[in-house]
């Protein structure tokens, strides 16, 4: 095993009010070091029909944070466990950015975070907001390389999935003008990739297909009545889903240089339905109730129909706007504000008629979804989300799989003091698309043992628990998203 890039001391204490931020602690601690490890422990036997690499991206800052520390704020670092044959290692680097880069040479932070007033800060993103491009949020894997994102719409950071070299801002052979937003969509029968882009100033919003060979092929300019705070888009085989949400810059907040968000209960949520190469004269507005929506699903064509299913926030403004009432310090409202409540639920958009229907799916607090990524703009049977912890920060404690077709889902939960991560669905070797005959892999941490490990599971199987249990040589903070490269795109890498 190797290691290197020590990490200072973190300082977990907010100095103006002295409260100890939980981000910093626990389980959400960073790790200051990067690790190469062969040949781990294992309780069980790994299948050997899983070979390929899981990776998840979080917030890991490498520097004592500049005044107030958000979870949003921490530099982006990749733990990866690259499973071949039975045997598994595990690898972690942070994702060099370009401000990565520049506070280690300086040798502290140079950045504060989305709390504090950025107007000291260096540099920030192509649309002139001036926080911190971290690349923490969302791994997207697309031609050979995983693509770092961000959530507040940043430089694609290219990463190599088995070194986890960063290999620079991706700009795709030089045709990408301005920045991505976080979960940027692949389609594999295709290889295409699409994307939007978003900023304070007009154009508020623009969408772009990416072709199979790394080329911005297609880019056009949609016109919204205001800025907005897009975080997720949808794809059909022949249409791409884009979305108006009542979620907005809060005014004031801009003009004193602040980041700060607003719910306009006022507004509805609306969603615009282009054609894949369509421009923004062709898009066709779906007006549905207010809501936030931070994860979508899948989405795929009924007839005349497209059908959109997400993880639906219905009442955003109870966190944004009301948060719990001892939330009194600016750090509290941060708790209130991470908090997610979120259900399943599906819209159906008639290109026939206009029509916009939608209805609720299920009732549980589920979140980070994933479906087989061979299937993404195509209809899914089978998708998998993780169950929101009602702990004061956020956690996930289990695992849910929907079955479309029965009306099912099926549950597990990790157990007291355990915590999972976002776990995609790697289909075992050969099968076809959008069945349930593979695996769900995801890290858990165990806080009363201080230890993490990589837990697979049957995902035909959910309910019956780990088939295998990786145990990893160091903790792995909670974190943000992750996906599954699969052996056979690994074998395309190498070629």
């Amino acid at each position: 095993m190797t290691s290197t890039s020590e990490q200072p001391l973190m300082v977990a204490r907010t100095a103006d009010t002295g409260e100890d931020n939980p981000y910093l602690l626990g389980v959400h601690a960073p790790v200051g070091t990067e690790i190469d490890a062969e040949d781990l422990q294992v309780i069980g036997e790994i299948p050997k029909d899983l070979n390929g690499v899981y990776l998840r991206n979080g917030p890991n800052p490498r520097f004592a944070p500049e005044g107030r520390y958000h979870w949003f704020d921490g530099d982006g670092m990749i733990h990866a466990v690259h499973l071949e044959n039975g045997k598994a290692r595990y690898r972690n680097r942070w994702v060099r950015t370009k401000a990565f880069e520049a506070e280690s040479a300086a040798g502290k932070a140079l950045w504060t975070g989305v709390m504090e007033n950025p107007k000291d800060n260096p540099f920030g993103n192509t649309h002139g907001l001036g926080l911190k491009d971290n690349a923490n949020t969302d791994v997207v894997f697309h031609r050979g390389r995983i693509l770092a994102t961000w959530y507040l719409c940043g430089s694609p950071y290219a990463v190599d999935p088995l070194s986890l070299e960063t290999l620079g801002a991706e700009d795709f052979l030089g045709t990408l003008a301005g920045d991505m937003m976080a979960h940027p969509k692949v389609d594999e029968a295709t290889g295409e990739l699409f994307w939007f882009d978003y900023g304070p100033r007009p154009p508020y919003l623009r969408y772009g297909v990416i072709s199979a060979d790394g080329r911005v092929v297609t880019t056009t300019d949609i016109e919204l009545p205001g800025p907005r705070l897009p975080h997720d888009m949808a794809i059909t085989e022949h249409y791409a889903v884009l979305m108006d949400l009542p979620l907005v810059q809060d005014l004031a907040a801009a003009k004193q240089g602040r980041h700060k968000l607003h719910f306009d209960r006022s507004l509805p949520s609306r969603f615009g339905v282009l054609p894949r190469y369509g421009n923004g004269s062709q898009i066709r507005w779906f007006e549905a109730s207010p809501c936030y929506i931070y994860h979508v699903v899948n989405a795929w064509e009924e007839g005349s129909e497209v059908v959109l299913d997400v993880c639906r926030v219905q009442r955003p403004h109870e966190q944004l706007n009301q948060p719990r009432a001892d939330a009194h310090t600016p750090l509290a409202k941060m708790l209130s504000y991470l908090r997610l409540d979120a259900q399943l639920h599906r819209y159906r958009f008639d290109l026939r008629t206009g029509a916009c229907r939608e209805s609720a799916l299920d009732d549980d607090n589920t979140e980070f979804p994933t479906v087989d990524a061979r299937g993404v703009g195509r209809r899914n049977r089978y998708s998998y989300a993780v169950h929101i912890s009602p702990e004061s920060t956020l956690k996930f404690d289990g695992l849910v799989r929907h079955d479309n077709l029965a009306g099912t889902k099926t549950e597990y939960r990790f157990g007291p003091g355990r915590w999972g991560s976002e776990a995609p669905f790697a289909p075992r070797e050969g099968v076809p698309v959008d069945s349930a005959d593979g695996y769900l892999v995801t890290f858990v941490q165990d806080e009363r043992e201080g230890r993490s490990e990589l837990d697979i599971f049957d995902a035909a199987d959910l309910a019956a628990g780990p088939v295998a249990r990786v145990l990893l040589p160091q903790r792995v903070p909670l974190g943000f998203h992750a996906t599954w490269v699969r052996a056979d795109q690994l074998e395309n890498l190498r070629s």
